[in-house]
C-alpha cells in the first residue's frame, strides 16, 4: 500500500508570516493592523566591525553595548538614495533576494561602501534586530503580556517563555522567526527574506508603534513592497 503524502496543515496566521502577497489581505480577520519595522544597520562603536562574522558574531547585549543603532533614514542621506524602498531593494539585491529583473545593482553598490566610509554594516536577513529584540518585547508587556509563545517559520515548532528570560542572551530563540502572545492577540515576525519585520495586532494596541522606525500596512502593501507600484 502506498504510504500516503505528507500535507502540512493551513497555517496559524496568528502564527506565522506571510511569504508574499498583501499583508493584511494573509491576515484578515486575524489582526486588523501591521507596522513594518525596519531594522536598523549596525554601526560597532567599541569593538571591530570585522567580528560580525558567522563564527565570531557577537551576542545581542554586546551589539547593544557596543555598537550604535543606524535607521534607514539616515542610510537614504548618506547613501543618496532616492527612499526607503531603494534601502529595501538594495539590501535585497544584496542578498540576491529579488528576480534578475526587479534587482537594483546601483543601490546595492551605493549601499556596500558604507561599511568602508563610515563602518556601518547592514542589517541580517530573516531574523529578529537585535537593537529591537528588548524593545518589541517590552512593548508588548506594556500591553499586559507576560508570556509569548516562540515558533519556527516552518510552522511545526513553538514553545513558550517569560518575555523576562527572552531578554536574555539566548542562542535557541535568536533565530527564531515567529513570537506571539497566549491569546493571539499580537504577533512580531519576519519574513526569511528581509530586512525587516511586521508587528501585528489590533489598531489600539499598535497606538504608540510609531517610535519604532517603519510604516502602517495599507492594503495594497505586498511583502515585497519595495518593487511594487
Amino acid at each position: 500500500m502506498p504510504k500516503p503524502e505528507r500535507i502540512l496543515p493551513v497555517p496559524d496566521a496568528f502564527a506565522t508570516c506571510p511569504t508574499e502577497g498583501k499583508v493584511l489581505k494573509y491576515y484578515e480577520s486575524v489582526f486588523e493592523a501591521a507596522y513594518v519595522l525596519l531594522h536598523p544597520f549596525i554601526k560597532p562603536v567599541s569593538v571591530g566591525k570585522e567580528i560580525f562574522r558567522p563564527e565570531t558574531c557577537p551576542t545581542r547585549s554586546n551589539i547593544i553595548k557596543n555598537c550604535d543603532a543606524v535607521p534607514w533614514g539616515k542610510v537614504v542621506t548618506k547613501a543618496r538614495l532616492p527612499s526607503m524602498a531603494a534601502v529595501d531593494i538594495g539590501l535585497r539585491s544584496m542578498i540576491l533576494g529579488l528576480r534578475k529583473d526587479l534587482c537594483n545593482e546601483n543601490y546595492a553598490d551605493k549601499i556596500r561602501p558604507l561599511s568602508d566610509s563610515d563602518d556601518i554594516l547592514p542589517p541580517s536577513e530573516g531574523c529578529f534586530s537585535d537593537f529591537l529584540y528588548d524593545r518589541v518585547l517590552g512593548y508588548i508587556q506594556q500591553l499586559g503580556h507576560d508570556w509569548v509563545w516562540a515558533g519556527d517559520d516552518f510552522r511545526t515548532e513553538r514553545k513558550l517563555y517569560w518575555i523576562e528570560g527572552l531578554k536574555e542572551d539566548n542562542s535557541s530563540t535568536r533565530y527564531r522567526r515567529n513570537i506571539f502572545t497566549r491569546d493571539n492577540s499580537i504577533l512580531w515576525t519576519v519574513h526569511w527574506d528581509s530586512h525587516f519585520s511586521f508587528l501585528c495586532s489590533s489598531k489600539s494596541n499598535l497606538a504608540n508603534v510609531e517610535s519604532f522606525e517603519g510604516f502602517f500596512c495599507t492594503p495594497d502593501t505586498e511583502v515585497y513592497w519595495s518593487v511594487r507600484p
